[in-house]
């Protein structure tokens, strides 16, 4: 049964936001109230976390799907939805995160090392919070978001800081479980070790990690046997030890041999960038000749040893049956570890966390023009004009005229016009996949496009306005043409055309 699993393809799901509602209140002699619908929560995250009891991703290669809480949806009474709880999920220290192009996420060294890998969708707004003075009682609310989907690739790389590697039944495990306290499983048969056993060790004043990787054959770079399935656990390593069984009764094996095929696997083998890319044949290296209890063992270890000096190894003779030879290995171990960490240490550059979140009110857009099987189309690309489409309840029509007043607001009409669109035009917005389509319907104005720009008034520049000398000559005909009837109807009066119906007709 698999108890070990270090690397996974996770798809996460964050929570969807909880629906906005439209509500009006009602109370004794109150029957319209006003709007007092709440806005739904938002979703929760899906969030990995590093967790120092946490040593393997087996959890997730059995269950890979993972998904956060959605968001409430709001109430009447002005009452708010409740946010989705986030998901966190424990991971080992040593864990890269990145997407299935490659693309690095996170790399998760230390306690408590986070990273949120699916954002949860934002709660829709009620139509409390949509009332306005233009729209005093809206009847619609906006709908939640839906949370971010993606798949993510979880790679577990071991943090030691030294790696035993070498052929299978080499005495790798035995040897971390002298120096050490781990307990790893030994046994005479090859590919014992089918996990990295990870084992700490303390020489004097210096505490270090050993690992030893499970046994490389020739071509474990390209896949054969278990070599690359763990060769991703030396990258982080800072010395290298190869360990050589020089009892091994096999045909064609011998120190040197074995040594040169290891090598060329470490020289194929290229590191992910994250890391450096430092190639594994950078490393400190040394050789360990072990089961020099044997005495066939021992002098073919003492024969071969100067040629490997020769080469530029510390060459170390060891038996991890007899502890022979241990002592002076570990503290040479000891020394090469505190000379890996200076290096590393004057190499280290402060590094700048950068943070780009994704903005959400992005008033940025641009018009596509298209052409698809169908005819020609208009895709209206932005994050948020999509987002107005996402949250619109397309089966309430004032929520649909809401929509177009934002996008007229916004100028997307303007941008269609200038893009060569016209009424009836077929206009996309959102997502390539999943794009809503409209056949478009200009918003007729009324009468703002007589206005200049602010702090203008066309009317001053209407050169058709009477001046005062005009009023005043206006004003001074219709008086002359007041007393000229007057002075008509007295004559009219005193030739007796009226008469006045006091006066008898004689």
């Amino acid at each position: 049964m698999t108890t070990f699993v270090d690397r996974v393809v996770l798809h996460a799901t964050a929570g969807d936001g909880g629906h906005g509602v439209a509500s009006i209140r009602r109370e004794k002699f109150k029957p319209l109230g006003g709007p007092d619908g709440g806005n739904g929560g938002n979703g929760g995250d899906v969030v990995l976390v590093v967790d120092p009891q946490s040593t393997t991703l087996l959890d997730y290669h059995r269950s890979p799907h993972r998904r956060a809480e959605n968001g409430r949806p709001g109430a009447g009474d002005e009452r708010d939805g409740a946010n989705g709880a986030s998901l966190i999920l424990p991971v080992p220290e040593g864990t890269v995160v990145t997407t299935r192009d490659g693309g690095v996420l996170a790399d998760l060294v230390g306690p408590g090392a986070s990273v949120t890998v699916a954002r949860g969708g934002r709660g829709g707004l009620g139509n409390k919070a949509l009332s306005s003075t233009r729209r005093k009682a809206p009847g619609f609310a906006l709908l939640g978001e839906p949370g971010e989907s993606l798949d993510v690739v979880l790679e577990l790389k071991s943090l030691a800081d030294v790696a035993l590697i070498g052929f299978p039944s080499a005495g790798k495990s035995s040897l971390v479980s002298v120096i050490s306290a781990a307990r790893p499983k030994i046994a005479d048969y090859p590919f014992t070790t089918l996990v990295p056993n990870l084992g700490v060790v303390t020489a004097g004043d210096v505490r270090f990690t050993v690992a030893d990787v499970p046994g490389l054959i020739p071509g474990a770079s390209e896949g054969r046997g278990l070599g690359l399935e763990f060769l991703r656990h030396v990258e982080r390593c800072s010395v290298l030890v190869h360990v050589i069984d020089c009892a091994t009764l096999e045909p064609g094996r011998d120190p040197l041999t074995d040594l040169d095929v290891i090598e060329a696997e470490l020289a194929a083998y290229v590191p992910g960038d994250l890391l450096g890319g430092r190639p594994l044949s950078e490393r400190v290296r040394m050789v360990v000749l072990n089961k020099a209890d044997v005495p066939e063992a021992r002098e073919l270890a003492e024969m071969v040893t100067p040629d490997l000096r020769e080469r530029g190894y510390d060459v170390f003779i060891v038996s991890a049956v007899a502890h022979l030879g241990l002592k002076e290995w570990t503290y040479a171990l000891a020394r090469a570890v505190e000379a890996a960490r200076v290096e590393v240490a004057s190499e280290i550059v402060p590094q700048r966390i950068v943070i780009r979140p994704k903005s959400v009110d992005d008033k940025g857009f641009t018009v596509v023009r298209e052409m698809t099987g169908d005819g020609e189309v208009f895709r209206v690309v932005g994050e948020r004009p999509s987002r107005w489409v996402r949250q619109t309840d397309f089966s309430n029509e004032e929520a649909v005229g809401y929509l177009a007043d934002r996008l007229q607001r916004a100028g997307v009409e303007e941008a269609l016009l200038a893009a060569g669109a016209v009424a009836g035009s077929a206009v996309l917005i959102g997502p390539a996949d999943n794009a809503v389509v409209f056949d478009w319907d200009p918003t007729m104005v009324g009468g703002a496009e007589l206005l200049g720009g602010r702090g203008t008034d066309g009317r001053l520049a209407d050169h058709s306005r009477r001046t005062n000398i005009e009023r005043r000559e206006e004003f001074d005909k219709r008086k002359a043409a007041v007393s000229r009837t007057r002075a008509e109807l007295d004559a009219e009066r005193k030739s007796g055309h009226w008469i006045d119906p006091g006066q008898d007709a004689g």
